[in-house]
């Protein structure tokens, strides 16, 4: 439990110090170090003693990544055109592959059937702090080591059988869950405890849902990919802005002054691949051939998958998903009931109701029935 404890307070310390950092180049707000704002609602303490906030309804070698990184690649490889799928070929093998990051000796009753149809993702943000890459073909930076590290973004990205798009449900970085091994926690310190396996292990004992493949990527990588692109435009309360790579990394860390915390937070990642993927694909980023190689040599260079997932592999997932747009994807967060305070930590308190019913839509590959007859805290036209 101390050295659980410790690991907790190290990565705390590492994530507001980079954001601090982050601030300080000049890019955006120097953000505070204040307990996340929670959601304005109504209060009260259940009967274990635990704050409640009731919310209102509608990252072998890794680091702070991008959010969408395998549906960005995949997209954005289309997009070089048939004419020239040879490009596909030869930037799929560039890819970098992790090994070595799915669980073993896990229960059989507590490793998940596959899904009834589809594959679905765990795309991860992990933070070292590193001056270095450490993902992708250019990672320097040492490995995973036990408590220096932690899962900042983690989303589930379920892609359907009939391939008519995607859904992307980013989970709480805070959220109380069990833990194999370690008992109640936060999410995110399973990669601090035992790095992709363990988060993985986690993740499906909570959703019950099968993860296919991880996917990660260097965020260093992704600011220099957004810088390739020429930067985005965001719409920021209310005002339009332009941002760089150096920007926009603020812009996706920042929850200090967010309303709603770490669930604002969240929305604003999507929010932001939302937009990258909308300039990613339009002609113009490939329709001259050195600019199309800049964008697709920054992708590449900075995005890794683990290695069950072959070249073939992803060029058949590449063309599967040739018709996937980002009007297709649907982003949301898992819900939740609100936040609290537990062991003096804030939390975020999944709810045991809605979220087995999204799970098993995610399962049964049958998400878009579930949103038709459930609300879900979906990303709006903007966010905060």
């Amino acid at each position: 439990m101390g050295d659980r404890n410790t690991a907790e307070t190290e990565a705390t310390d590492l994530d507001e110090a980079g954001e601090r950092e982050a601030g300080a180049g000049g890019a955006g707000p120097v953000a505070d170090v204040r307990e996340p704002s929670t959601i304005p609602s109504q209060k009260g303490v259940d009967a274990a003693g635990i704050s409640r906030t009731q919310p209102r309804r509608g990252r072998n070698r890794t680091r702070r990544v991008l959010l969408g990184a395998l549906v960005l690649l995949a997209v954005g490889l289309l997009m070089v055109g048939g004419s020239a799928w040879w490009a596909v070929d030869h930037y799929t093998g560039k890819v970098d592959r992790i090994s070595g990051v799915f669980p073993t000796k896990v229960p059989a009753a507590a490793q998940p059937a596959p899904s009834e149809g589809g594959q679905t993702f765990l795309l991860v943000g992990v933070d070292s702090r590193s001056a270095l890459p450490t993902t992708g073909r250019d990672a320097k930076a040492p490995e995973w080591k036990y408590g220096a590290q932690r899962s900042d973004t983690m989303m589930l990205v379920h892609l359907p059988a009939d391939h008519s798009g995607a859904y992307v449900v980013s989970l709480p970085r805070d959220a109380w869950v069990d833990i194999p091994g370690h008992g109640k926690a936060k999410l995110n310190a399973a990669f601090s405890w035992g790095g992709p396996p363990l988060l993985i292990d986690t993740v499906q004992r909570l959703t019950k849902v099968r993860v296919d493949h991880l996917a990660v990527i260097d965020w260093d990588g992704f600011k220099k990919l957004t810088d390739s692109v020429g930067g985005v435009d965001l719409v920021v309360d209310g005002a339009d802005r332009h941002m760089n790579g150096t920007q926009a990394l603020v812009y996706v860390r920042e929850r200090y002054h967010l309303a709603r915390g770490d669930f604002d937070r969240t929305h604003r990642q999507q929010y932001f691949l939302r937009t990258l993927l909308a300039k990613v694909m339009r002609p113009s980023t490939f329709s001259n051939p050195v600019k199309a190689t800049e964008v697709l040599d920054d992708l590449t260079a900075a995005v890794s998958v683990d290695d069950r997932l072959g070249d073939g592999d992803l060029r058949d997932l590449l063309w599967d998903n040739k018709e996937v747009r980002p009007g297709d994807i649907v982003f949301m967060n898992a819900p939740a009931k609100g936040t609290g305070m537990i062991s003096g930590q804030s939390v975020v308190l999944l709810d045991s109701v809605a979220g087995p019913q999204l799970w098993r839509a995610m399962r049964e590959d049958a998400l878009d029935d579930y949103l038709q007859s459930h609300d879900a805290d979906r990303l709006g036209a903007t966010t905060p």
